[in-house]
């Protein structure tokens, strides 16, 4: 099964390289609806449910995120507490974010990295998913 969800989680990443804001969204939500699957049904069913929620769920928020939008994300990202929520309203779309960031981690690949977890309200419907940034080699936050 682990080695399953290591080929799964290096399908998405390959994917996401090229992706829209929409598809990064779609692959970080099905990676964190993967785990979180796992975590819960401890099976192939569980860890496939997981993903394709959480995929739907990142593709929504991700495509519906304008420039406003990924700015106030990046000032979350560079200047958010961990674990203290920070919100806003988009004045153009009046669509809700709350973004809560965790502690910066280094990664794999030696890079600093932050996840957080994005509330949102879209059109009136409450969204939720998860998403990483690393920053880049000029020091700026790129979404994974």
């Amino acid at each position: 099964m682990k080695f399953l969800s290591v080929i799964a989680l290096l399908f998405l990443l390959t994917l996401s390289s090229c992706a829209t804001k929409g598809q990064t969204g779609a692959v970080g939500g099905a990676a964190a609806g993967a785990l979180i699957g796992q975590a819960i049904g401890h099976n192939t069913g569980a860890t496939l449910i997981g993903a394709a929620v959480g995929g739907l769920l990142g593709y929504i928020v991700g495509n519906e995120m304008d420039k406003y939008d990924r700015e106030q994300l990046n000032h979350a990202y560079e200047r958010g507490i961990s674990n203290q929520r920070s919100s806003w309203v988009n004045p153009d779309t009046g669509n809700q974010y709350t973004v809560t960031p965790q502690p910066a981690y280094q990664s794999g690949s030696n890079r600093v990295c932050r996840r957080a977890e994005i509330e949102a309200v879209i059109d009136g419907r409450p969204q939720r998913t998860y998403s990483t940034a690393c920053r880049d080699e000029y020091g700026a936050w790129q979404l994974q």
